[in-house]
């Protein structure tokens, strides 16, 4: 019976329906980063938009055809979360020992994420809430015993996780996963470039909140936890706050492109 759902799960990892709904959630993910990093821009000149992923959900909700592009994020989402959690479960198989071990655990917390996001656009479509209630939610957690030090910890992590892509990125380790001879000529340069700016950009996001977060345990004090909007708020207001916001942005809408051409080349 083991078996059996073995080879069920390695089809279907394999299967051309899955990569594909792969690709959509990988083109999804460019769709929300696109977003945010236009949101984000606009408080480079002095906006006051909510630039997280509240605020891009009610970006595109209020376009024509919103909801329907939502649902089509959703979708892709569940896809890409299917593919990740069949490559925990069989996939890479060409690795060895901890490298493998250590990449399906990668692949398992990636699926869990990608159904959060699925998750989160469900019930901002069922509730139409954007808030960002990280300080709220911080609070909570902190009122229970250990709370404190788990926020401590969340944040360390999130500062971590940070450093190593921000490693990996400038290793150009993102592009083994492309199909190289696929690409256009003219787009296998910039890609690498792309890439680079791109996954540092990320890293720096998930630091900021991680040091907001960091803070907010050392301190006592839940209301330093910041999300990315109040995050890239406060950035803004500090010496050469705006340029260091600029350089976020800039990563954000290099990692939306990255998006787009990991979904059309990856490599399954």
């Amino acid at each position: 019976m083991a078996t059996t759902v073995e080879g069920t799960a390695k089809q279907a990892h394999t299967s051309d329906s899955v990569q594909t709904l792969a690709r959509v959630g990988i083109a999804a993910r460019g769709v929300v980063w696109l977003v945010v990093g236009l949101l984000a821009l606009s408080v480079v000149f002095g906006g006051d938009r909510q630039t997280d992923q509240g605020g891009a959900l009610r970006a595109i909700a209020d376009k024509p055809l919103g909801e329907v592009l939502l649902g089509v994020l959703v979708l892709g989402f569940l896809g890409y979360a299917a593919w990740r959690l069949l490559s925990a479960a069989v996939g890479h198989k060409e690795e060895d020992g901890h490298t493998r071990s250590a990449h399906r655990v990668a692949s398992l917390v990636d699926g869990m994420v990608y159904i959060f996001l699925a998750v989160s656009v469900v019930r901002f479509l069922s509730r139409g809430d954007s808030n960002d209630a990280t300080a709220s939610r911080t609070a909570e957690l902190m009122a229970k015993p250990g709370g404190r030090t788990a926020v401590g910890l969340l944040g360390v992590v999130l500062i971590a996780i940070g450093i190593v892509l921000a490693v990996k990125a400038l290793r150009r380790e993102h592009i083994d996963k492309l199909r190289r001879p696929r690409m256009p000529s003219w787009l296998r340069g910039p890609a690498v470039t792309i890439g680079v700016v791109g996954l540092a950009g990320r890293s720096f996001v998930l630091a900021l909140i991680g040091v907001f977060l960091a803070l907010a345990a050392y301190r006592f004090n839940p209301a330093e936890a910041k999300g990315l909007d109040a995050a890239l708020q406060t950035l803004a207001q500090q010496s050469f706050g705006k340029l260091l916001l600029l350089a976020a942005v800039i990563g954000m809408l290099a990692y939306s492109a990255w998006s787009f051409i990991e979904a059309a080349y990856r490599r399954f």
